[in-house]
């Protein structure tokens, strides 16, 4: 059975129990060739409200860093969680994805009663949950959950690269890019690739 693996969860001092809270939840890393799949769960509050929200692959880097540090700081509470690489490939990237968003929204300090997810998916969940298409462009919380999880991944990449620089994690952040596939075939994957994701098993076979 996948592990439980909680990453990070913290609330504001403005936390406190309110019927009818809703969490907008998002996920990064379902594409990427390596690393885990990161989800968050955000529950903003009304009266802080945070100016400039939108999907996290519509800002800049350093719009969304500036963002990930106003979201920690003024939400009422967040939690941020992932999937592993070996759940990954024992369960599938999209079973996954939904147990990394189902972690997310159960750290969250504040239990919300209804869940707004990005996608068209829901992860198993005790209260009400929505699937909303493109709800990262639409729904604040949904914007600050994909900001949350994609700067949270991009730093997991990041020390990936400090530990195997020769495939360049910082640049493509685990996508299939050129770059990457090269060093796939000429070096073979690492413990941080998905080798039930096709061009890492036949960078194996080719090994």
């Amino acid at each position: 059975m996948p592990s439980k693996k909680f990453l990070h969860a913290e609330q504001s001092a403005l936390c406190f129990h309110e019927p009818g809270l809703m969490a907008g939840v998002d996920e990064a890393g379902r594409g990427p060739l390596a690393g885990p799949v990161v989800a968050a769960a955000v529950i903003l509050d009304d009266l802080n409200p945070i100016r400039g929200l939108n999907d996290s692959k519509k800002l800049t880097a350093k719009r969304r860093e500036a963002l990930f540090d106003e979201i920690r700081a003024r939400a009422l509470c967040f939690a941020v969680a992932e999937a592993s690489v070996q759940e990954i490939d024992q369960i599938n990237i999209l079973q996954a994805t939904l147990l990394a968003m189902k972690r997310a929204v159960e750290a969250l300090r504040l239990p919300p009663k209804l869940v707004l997810v990005d996608g068209n998916r829901l992860p198993t969940l005790s209260m009400r949950a929505e699937a909303i298409v493109q709800g990262d462009a639409l729904v604040p919380a949904i914007s600050a959950a994909s900001i949350l999880a994609k700067v949270h991944r991009d730093r997991l990449c990041e020390a990936m690269h400090l530990r195997y620089p020769i495939y360049g994690f910082d640049q493509h952040k685990g996508y299939g890019t050129a770059q990457h596939l090269a060093a796939l075939q000429a070096h073979g994957p690492t413990d941080y690739h998905r080798v039930t994701f096709a061009p890492v098993a036949r960078s194996l076979r080719c090994s």
